[in-house]
């Protein structure tokens, strides 16, 4: 597979997105059927892996540890800190960076991944009670001390990106990004990427799983699913939003290429340094998804689609109202610059 650069971190192209293997989508596998594929992705070329505290929580992280500690010399680990979670209960008390707190969660992550330093450490969302610049300190002393080597962002407003970015450089921003979901290319985040050299990594490049074509209005999610309560995947929205799909099985049947396979080939079309980190518990997927990287859309394509989505409109929020507060999204869709 080919490679991408994140600021001066090298990856493969697509990684791989661990959070669905055990948390978030209902359907779970087991931990040794999760290490089992993870290491499938890496026999594939996969080079560049996601996880954080919080999936699971804790156990997610344990799981991509052991997966990856025997061949730890080739790969990249990104995990993440941000939000309070209880180490005894596991719950989710709100988000929170405090100096304090993102050591604590750094040494946590770094035991239950079994290694020494993390390749890239990204704040998982943006809390505004403490300043960017002292997120910043911390992370870079932190890489300083041999604990990390790169700082990413989630989520984050331009203005918080370059406020970071001046004191500790960024590797990465990890936003939503899909044929779905395009405020990248419109608040100024893509923008600020190409300007200061960050590389982006696109969470939900699949638009958590609308996009692959396996999910219609008749769909029936599991209460365990957080889609399920989420007003982009209501019937309703789905019946709608199918034109998007539409799109892609249209594009992808000239190439002999699955919807899955456009979209991700389109979001590798956008910039160079976009690596997308597409998640599956499946096998199948995982090879379907890898076959995106030899999909290089020619000119025409790509103006098609862009034709196609100027006439489409997305029906329903990304997130329910509690899950939005939960996240502590700092929505830069809204911020201005």
């Amino acid at each position: 597979m080919k490679q991408r650069m994140l600021g001066n971190l090298v990856v493969s192209e697509i990684g791989f997105g661990c959070m669905g293997l055990d948390f978030s989508y209902g359907h779970r596998i087991t931990r040794q059927e999760g290490i089992a594929l993870i290491r499938q992705a890496a026999e594939r070329g996969v080079t560049f892996f996601d996880t954080a505290e919080i999936y699971g929580p804790f156990t997610n992280e344990e799981m991509v540890g052991e997966a990856l500690r025997p061949i730890r010399d080739r790969v990249v680990i990104a995990t993440k800190f941000g939000f309070d979670v209880d180490p005894a209960t596991g719950q989710v008390r709100g988000v929170s960076s405090r100096p304090e707190t993102i050591r604590a969660i750094v040494e946590r992550s770094l035991t239950r991944l079994g290694i020494e330093t993390v390749d890239l450490i990204y704040q998982h969302r943006v809390d505004p009670n403490v300043p960017i610049e002292d997120v910043a300190g911390v992370v870079r002393d932190l890489i300083a001390e041999g604990k990390a080597r790169h700082f990413g962002l989630s989520e984050p407003g331009v203005r918080t990106l370059r406020r970071a970015h001046a004191v500790q450089p960024v590797a990465a921003v990890q936003n939503e990004y899909s044929l779905w979901w395009r405020a990248p290319e419109t608040n100024g985040i893509l923008a600020a990427c190409d300007e200061l050299g960050i590389g982006f990594v696109p969470y939900s490049p699949l638009g958590k799983g609308f996009l692959t074509g396996a999910i219609s209005a008749e769909t029936k999610l599991d209460t365990s699913d957080f889609r399920a309560n989420t007003p982009r995947f209501q019937p309703e929205a789905l019946a709608k939003n199918e034109a998007f799909v539409d799109l892609l099985k249209r594009v992808g049947a000239v190439r002999g290429a699955s919807p899955a396979q456009i979209a991700l080939a389109w979001l590798l079309a956008q910039r160079p340094y976009i690596v997308p980190i597409p998640g599956t518990t499946k096998l199948h997927r995982l090879e379907e998804n890898l076959g995106a990287a030899v999909i290089d859309l020619t000119q025409a394509e790509l103006a098609e689609i862009q034709a196609a989505l100027a006439g489409l409109n997305v029906e329903g929020d990304r997130y329910a109202p509690a899950a939005k507060a939960m996240a502590g999204v700092e929505a830069p869709e809204k911020e201005k610059i």
